[in-house]
């Protein structure tokens, strides 16, 4: 009778669905990239990138909604190719560096779509200020082995109006009615991650 009991708990226990863990990625400063673009007197774009990130990502690939992302960016970083903008960027008429030296984003929710797209919402802290924003993300791409280590990639792209963090330097209009920096801003972030292997192994 006893080892009638035990084969049907056996029984039991295999039979019940196995739990994806979550694992935890770290972007690799070297391969990852915030990169951004405005409009400049209305007839072209500027853009550049910051150079310095990091973040770490909670990632369940049974269910992408359970998943969960933070990351940094150093403002200080920016570079647009220009030394006197980029200079002028970091002062106080745009990030102010001296007293807001990062960007920072939170995620509080992930969304995926019948059509496969996944939609990450979360608070952007910029300039002191902090806005709930949308990323469309493609990705995570299938882990590979390379550089000693489990690596993936994806994309995240999103627009936000810098006026609504309390940067507004440069808004007056010009000749054609445009501003002469425009307030809206697309991002794009391309990052490559790290499985971080759990402690112990």
């Amino acid at each position: 009778m006893k080892k009638w009991i035990l084969a049907v708990g056996l029984a039991a226990v295999l039979a019940m669905p196995v739990l994806a863990a979550t694992t935890t990625w770290q972007l690799d400063p070297n391969h990852s990239n915030a990169h951004f673009v405005v409009r400049h007197l209305g007839i072209s774009n500027v853009d550049g990138q910051f150079t310095k990130l990091s973040g770490t990502v909670q990632l369940d690939d049974a269910d992408i909604t359970k998943s969960s992302v933070s990351a940094t960016i150093d403002l200080a970083s920016v570079n647009t190719r220009v030394e006197a903008r980029d200079n002028d960027l970091r002062s106080d008429h745009f990030f102010d560096v001296a007293k807001y030296p990062t960007m920072t984003f939170q995620s509080t929710k992930i969304t995926k779509a019948a059509d496969g797209s996944v939609k990450m919402t979360g608070n952007l802290t910029l300039h002191g200020v902090t806005k709930e924003v949308t990323f469309d993300v493609t990705g995570p791409t299938a882990p590979i082995q390379a550089m000693g280590g489990t690596r993936r990639g994806a994309e995240a792209t999103t627009k936000i109006n810098r006026s609504d963090f309390g940067i507004t330097y440069g808004a007056m209009k010009v000749a054609n009615g445009s501003l002469m920096v425009g307030d809206e801003v697309a991002i794009t972030i391309d990052l490559e991650m790290v499985q971080q292997k759990p402690a112990g192994q």
